[in-house]
């Protein structure tokens, strides 16, 4: 075991406050079927919709490009951006999991985003086994509102980074609060506190580097100070010994990459975990542009973030309240493992307030221990079928709406806009062997991953290799202010909105 034995004793749990009795934890209240029901079909509608649209621009095209090349290289050190242009932005965790799933499902949409998937369905696990220890009740509620929330819904299945930093806090968190409660650190299974603690921080440091350790230490420190918990904290976990088995086991990748490609750590460390948080606009972003936002705006993410539940759960508390039904009965977890949760669940909008540079799925590693706090809350009520009927609603309403925004999505042609699938397929429906394809200015990520790399830029038409047949993207703009000599010899094959497929001849 990587934690030892040693630790807090069992006989803590007992005398702490928020420890729940065997009855609580292993019969309790049960999940109405139908909100069970409402669950599964939520799940295997997001599972279904994985291979149904193309690969967009930009974030889910670059990311699963860069595993592509590194599957066709043969190099699970390095992330490549482009044609040798390493990819400092991420440790490889991601890309890897990305690697894996074309390995096994071929080099398409379902090999791309399932293992994303599956990382969800692991986090929600953990959720579940966290809030079991107070009801059945509980643990369904905490998963139906950790998969309905709208940010968590849209990652699991995306091709990001995230889902697999909330997957190591998540582990390192849920840990912690069994060795709290007074588990041996190191457990006889896999599921063990110090299994969770260890394997989630490595986790999270080859999936998003030193900040997720912010996003689950600063809580972890913040609530032991305030509480005067440090000592119990201190002895409850070897962190000693933790942190050399998880820098042991974490370190040498990035040893690697910098021998590999020298400057990453200087790049990584200082330009991605400082500049990129504390300057707007950062400018030394290499692989793309910096977001620009007001401070708070976390926030506002995190309200929509939490979509359907910020507007639903509220409606439900003010119908409560206005039929002047009981509503103050203190839910479990109680005490000090409700202010944990809290102030992990808080943690990332917090820290990212002041940052100018954010994106909604800074929230997400919040969302887990969101779930469990409120989904012990609604289990926990005088009128929780009110409670289990609010809850199976949104879970309804999300699965319509990603029927719904799949089917406006096909009809409006949005997937076509914001990716060149269609482009790569027209092309290779239509090309004779040896024809290449071209993108007038830059080749989209898309337009990279589905050519498999052949695709190339130029910088305008004469550049093209002359006394061959090329097939061109064109913006419409952009053949509209090409001399009449050039636009002659482009005869167009398809147009997607702002966009044009020619040939050259």
């Amino acid at each position: 075991c990587p934690w030892g034995h040693e630790g807090c004793a069992r006989g803590h749990a007992a005398a702490d406050s928020l420890a729940v009795t065997a009855t609580e934890g292993t019969a309790g209240p049960r999940a109405g079927r139908l909100l069970l029901c409402a669950l599964a079909a939520l799940a295997l509608t997001r599972l279904l919709s994985l291979p149904l649209y193309p690969l967009m621009d930009t974030t889910e095209a670059r990311y699963a490009d860069i595993a592509r090349r590194m599957l066709a290289q043969g190099d699970w050190v390095t992330p490549w951006f482009g044609d040798g242009v390493p990819f400092w932005g991420k440790p490889p965790l991601s890309f890897w999991a990305t690697e894996l799933g074309f390995t096994v499902f071929g080099v398409n949409e379902w090999g791309a985003r399932l293992p994303h998937f599956v990382l969800g369905v692991a986090v929600a696990a953990l959720v579940w086994m966290q809030a079991r220890t107070v009801s059945q009740r509980a643990a369904w509620h905490s998963v139906a509102l950790l998969a309905g929330a709208a940010l968590f819904l849209v990652s699991s299945g995306a091709v990001v980074t995230d889902m697999a930093l909330t997957l190591g806090n998540t582990m390192v968190m849920i840990g912690f609060l069994r060795a709290w409660r007074g588990g041996a650190p190191g457990g006889s299974t896999l599921l063990g506190p110090g299994w969770l603690l260890a394997g989630g921080a490595i986790i999270g440091l080859l999936a998003k580097g030193p900040v997720s350790v912010v996003l689950w230490g600063l809580p972890l420190l913040g609530w032991a100070l305030m509480g005067g918990r440090l000592r119990r904290v201190w002895s409850c976990v070897p962190w000693l010994r933790g942190a050399l088995v998880v820098t042991a086991l974490s370190l040498p990748w990035y040893a690697l990459a910098e021998m590999r490609t020298p400057g990453f750590l200087q790049y990584f460390i200082v330009g991605e975990h400082w500049q990129r948080f504390v300057t707007p606009g950062w400018a030394g972003d290499l692989y793309g542009h910096a977001h620009k936002y007001p401070y708070g705006t976390i926030w506002m993410f995190a309200a929509g973030a939490t979509l359907p539940w910020s507007v639903l759960l509220p409606a439900a508390w003010l119908a409560l309240a206005r039929r002047q039904t009981p509503i103050t009965r203190a839910p479990p977890p109680r005490g000090d493992e409700a202010a944990l949760l809290l102030a992990w669940a808080l943690a990332p909008c917090v820290f990212f307030t002041a940052a100018g540079n954010v994106l909604w799925t800074y929230v997400l590693p919040g969302l887990p221990p969101l779930a469990i706090w409120v989904g012990c809350w609604t289990a926990s009520r005088q009128r929780e079928r009110l409670a289990e009927g609010v809850l199976t609603l949104g879970l309804a309403l999300c699965t319509l709406s990603i029927v719904g925004l799949l089917t406006a999505a096909h009809r409006s042609e949005h997937f076509e806009r914001k990716s060149a699938h269609a482009f790569v397929q027209d092309y290779r429906s239509h090309a004779a062997a040896g024809e290449r394809l071209y993108f007038l200015g830059k080749v989209p990520f898309s337009g990279s991953f589905y050519s498999a790399g052949q695709a190339q830029a130029i910088a305008n038409l004469d550049a093209l290799p002359a006394g061959t047949t090329a097939w061109v993207v064109v913006n419409a703009t952009d053949l509209a202010a090409l001399p009449p000599v050039q636009r002659e010899r482009l005869v167009i094959v398809s147009q997607i909105k702002a966009r044009v497929l020619a040939r050259w001849r």
